[in-house]
């Protein structure tokens, strides 16, 4: 069993771990020795076990507070999973029906009759006006 040293809030430790399991060791301990220079920082020198038992609380409270959010995260994931479900199951819209008016033949015949009379009338009324 492999044996890492750690220092945590300045002070050098060494602990024993699983092998292959040292660089979560040192990850873990990275994170309680930041919390720890933290107590530190504040507080001056602090006895070993009261900075060992003041940094894990803070790490656990940071913890705590992550599982909060993550615990959000799912419900809110879970809920846009369950809204994508039930789109994908409803049925689908039938497109929009729109009806065209059409105008009957007989009055476009009608309207092209009036077009053409308007049109000689017009020829009438500058022949008259030329001559």
């Amino acid at each position: 069993m492999p044996e890492v040293q750690i220092e945590i809030g300045g002070r050098v430790f060494e602990v024993a771990c699983q092998e292959g399991e040292q660089h979560f060791l040192r990850a873990a301990a990275q994170m309680l020795d930041e919390q720890a220079r933290v107590l530190v920082g504040q507080a001056g020198r602090v006895p070993e076990a009261r900075m060992l038992l003041m940094s894990g609380l803070m790490l656990a409270d940071k913890t705590a507070g992550l599982e909060d959010q993550l615990r959000d995260a799912e419900a809110k994931i879970a809920a846009r999973d369950k809204e994508i479900q039930a789109l994908h199951e409803a049925p689908k819209a039938q497109p929009e029906k729109v009806e065209v008016p059409t105008i009957p033949e007989e009055v476009t015949q009608t309207l092209a009759e009036m077009t053409a009379r308007a049109e000689s009338l017009a020829d009438l009324v500058e022949e008259k006006a030329a001559g």
